[in-house]
């Protein structure tokens, strides 16, 4: 018997073990409504006079034609005033990146942003909306899946402030676009004010947590987050004449392998870019791949998809030609600075 009782033991611990190696991510608060039948409405949190869909991530706000970066989790617990009082915790064990505890200095309020490094790739996650940070975190703390880290709450500097029956914790996953921002905001940006370096939230692409999250469950110990980024359909690709940039540095798993520049030496890269201008696959090209002696030359566009996500407004079409919106040609631009 005893030996019998021993097995079980470890049965269940192996088991333990199978589901915590399965679980990269995790949500960052106790509202699970994304995994149920008809949770939408449990789980989002709408913007003002809008459905709980405007809540989720992508093209979701004006009529489809504006980019909502992450999820808007709602709260489930309240204190006797009606405030948020959520735990917030880390989605996957990382490291503080950075911290906002200044609310008037972002949309975000006071939000907290983490490093992960997941399948080879550095991936960030941000919290924001915050009431309270935990008291002592700070930037290089590590932390653990699950840890709290804050308190749910309603902080922004927008015009329109978040009422109370919208609290919510805005969550994101993001990859970083250039550890050269400060100095391409500097060159590019001059009369823009940074007050949050590289961390600024325009060098923030996101990803979709939800679709992340239930491919994750899904999948179990088969997900991937390189698979799962490689799959995700491209808006366009473009290609661009530089050798080197960080990002592709940085992301070395999406850049997949050319026999050709491996024996002809780099000259340039082709970039399959996500609607809101994430690098999805980057492709080594020597100069006799090149056929344009532009910087940056459009070589295809994928126009169901800019259908479905307008959003972006990385191109359009003029008559008969493809063109890039200002904002496209600034990413493009910022991403191979």
């Amino acid at each position: 018997m005893r030996r019998l009782w021993s097995a079980l033991c470890l049965a269940l611990l192996c088991g333990a073990a199978h589901l915590a190696a399965a679980t990269v991510f995790q949500l960052p608060t106790a509202n699970h409504a994304l995994f149920e039948a008809d949770g939408g409405e449990r789980f989002f949190v709408g913007t003002v006079g809008k459905p709980w869909s405007s809540g989720q991530f992508g093209c979701v706000r004006s009529e489809g034609y504006q980019f909502h970066e992450g999820l808007d989790i709602r709260c489930l617990q309240r204190d006797r005033h009606g405030e948020p009082t959520d735990p917030v915790s880390a989605t996957a064990d990382g490291v503080v990146a950075y911290l906002n505890s200044k609310p008037a200095l972002s949309p975000y309020g006071n939000y907290i942003l983490l490093r992960h490094h997941v399948d080879g790739l550095e991936i960030y996650s941000l919290y924001a909306h915050l009431s309270a940070i935990r008291s002592g975190l700070k930037a290089g703390d590590a932390v653990r899946t699950g840890e709290q880290i804050a308190i749910m709450g309603r902080t922004s500097n927008t015009h329109q402030p978040i009422t109370k029956d919208r609290a919510h914790c805005h969550f994101e996953l993001d990859l970083l676009g250039t550890d050269r921002y400060v100095q391409w905001h500097q060159a590019r940006l001059p009369e823009q004010r940074n007050d949050h370096g590289v961390f600024n939230g325009f060098n923030l692409f996101g990803i979709d947590p939800a679709q992340v999250l239930r491919e994750q469950a899904r999948l179990g110990t088969n997900f991937s987050l390189v698979r799962f980024l490689q799959a995700q359909p491209e808006l366009c690709r473009v290609a661009v004449r530089v050798k080197s940039f960080p990002f592709a540095r940085r992301y070395a798993p999406l850049v997949l392998r050319n026999p050709v520049a491996e024996r002809e030496g780099i000259a340039g890269y082709e970039l399959g870019l996500s609607f809101n201008g994430l690098p999805l696959r980057i492709i080594p090209r020597a100069a006799s791949e090149l056929k344009s002696p532009a910087k940056v030359a459009l070589l295809s566009v994928n126009e169901a998809e800019l259908k479905a996500h307008p959003c972006g407004k990385i191109l359009f079409k003029r008559g008969e030609a493809w063109t890039f919106y200002a904002h496209g040609q600034q990413l493009i631009d910022q991403l191979t600075y």
